[in-house]
């Protein structure tokens, strides 16, 4: 299938499943004209470093970019291959002129993202895609070689994690490079048209923002044997375990966590939260099924967000503004750009004063357009610090939930925590950082027992 993805409301997850020598360099790099870039024949190259669901929306993302120069899939690297096969298949099916990895450019193993990235030039760019644990090896490591990145969301899944890329975002920024980072929605027409008009004082002043993400329960039951194995883990754990992909909460809210942060062009000294499991639960996993956020804000204001998993409860995926003048919708449900201003503070669809211009393309295309073209044309486009504050003011959401104790700015820049320090060592048969009991439990947050910051 070659349609491409270019309609605001559609997942793109959804929609792949159903179409099936370091200082020289830099110097060198910074002296590169930008016609130069991706090289003589003008393609700009992609690695995908991990090939699931979001690795492979990605790079149908990219390879959908239109009237920017040619873009290919060269290399492929992940830890399994026949998921690396499974995932060549479908997006070759998809893009046959595009995908071109040869079986000698297919990498496997904890070290297979060296190698993808090592093959790449400059004007190339990697695509950091697998769980949040592994992430800031791959983006460090790719920066280091002077290569473009597109991270995903979340970017790590611990503060030290996120230190860490924040690190070498001073050496991207010495060397030029482009890195897109996974938050899509700072990318939406629609939602920079409300930005602007915030920004313009039509809302008044932004005393309070909601964001909620209510659904229904996903719960992990008992893995047997395959518990306490790594490489099992990384599969079943991939939301249900706090190390591998940070969490259900900050998985899927650091989106519209990042959307109050833009908003209110600022970033929170302080959150308390709370939470909770519901009763009789059976998850074998990490999680809580209920988080409530309270940020505060540098002028004292207030976001409150709102993460739940509970079967036959109402559902909610929007982002809410309220100003001094008037409310406004952000966002709705799979980040579709569902933006209106209202008459007051009534939020119904009889009360909308204003809708901006409907957006042509998903948000994530948008992302990609600007990606491929910032790079073509040697523009600025780095986003590492602000995705990684964003994801920080996550993290701070999540400790605050899981610990019971308020969790500031200063804290969660300070912490070096880590669930797991030596992910530079993984293996297949190494220890994994987190065990089950005898009846498959993982360890869960207990207020006033936990610790992550």
């Amino acid at each position: 299938m070659t349609e491409r993805i270019n309609k605001s409301n559609l997942n793109r997850r959804e929609f792949l499943k159903k179409s099936g020598s370091l200082a020289a360099g830099a110097a060198v790099l910074g002296s590169i004209a930008p016609s130069a870039f991706a090289g003589e024949d003008n393609t700009i190259r992609l690695a995908l470093i991990g090939c699931g669901g979001r690795g492979n929306g990605a790079v149908g993302d990219a390879l959908s970019v239109v009237g920017k120069g040619p873009v290919k899939l060269h290399a492929m690297a992940d830890l399994v291959k026949a998921k690396m096969d499974s995932s060549h298949k479908a997006l070759h099916k998809r893009f046959p002129d595009q995908v071109d990895v040869t079986e000698d450019r297919k990498f496997v193993g904890f070290k297979g993202y060296r190698k993808a990235i090592d093959i790449l030039r400059p004007g190339d760019v990697a695509m950091c895609t697998t769980r949040s644990y592994i992430r800031p090896l791959h983006v460090e490591y790719a920066i280091s070689k002077g290569i473009n990145v597109f991270m995903e969301k979340p970017f790590a899944s611990d503060p030290g994690g996120l230190q860490r890329i924040l690190r070498a975002d001073a050496v991207a920024k010495s060397k030029n490079l482009k890195v897109a980072a996974g938050l899509q929605c700072r990318h939406s027409p629609a939602r920079q048209a409300l930005i602007e008009k915030i920004r313009n004082g039509e809302m008044g002043d932004i005393p309070l923002i909601r964001a909620n993400r209510l659904g229904g329960s996903r719960w992990l039951s008992d893995q047997g044997d395959a518990s306490n194995k790594l490489m099992d883990q990384l599969q079943f754990g991939k939301i249900h375990l706090l190390w591998v992909g940070s969490g259900h909460m900050v998985d899927n809210l650091i989106h519209q966590i990042d959307e109050c942060c833009w908003i209110k062009d600022a970033w929170p000294v302080s959150v308390v939260g709370m939470g909770g499991r519901e009763p009789h639960s059976t998850d074998h996993g990490q999680n809580i099924d209920i988080y409530a956020m309270e940020y505060t804000y540098p002028d004292g204001t207030k976001a409150f967000c709102g993460f739940r998993r509970a079967s036959k409860t109402r559902s909610e995926f929007a982002t809410f503004i309220h100003g001094t003048k008037c409310a406004a919708q952000f966002s709705g449900r799979t980040h579709r750009a569902t933006v209106h201003m209202f008459k007051n503070q009534q939020i119904e669809n009889s009360n909308i004063s204003w809708t901006p211009t409907k957006d042509a393309h998903s948000p994530w295309q948008y992302e990609w357009n600007e990606l491929i073209e910032s790079i073509r044309k040697d523009r600025p486009h780095n986003e590492i610090k602000r995705a990684v504050y964003s994801d920080l003011t996550s993290l701070m959401g999540r400790a605050a939930c899981h610990t019971g104790q308020e969790v500031t700015w200063d804290q969660i820049m300070a912490s070096k925590f880590q669930f797991c320090d030596y992910l530079d060592d993984l293996y297949y048969d190494s220890p994994p950082p987190v065990k089950a009991d005898e009846n498959g439990q993982f360890p869960f947050p207990i207020p006033g027992k936990w610790t992550e910051v």
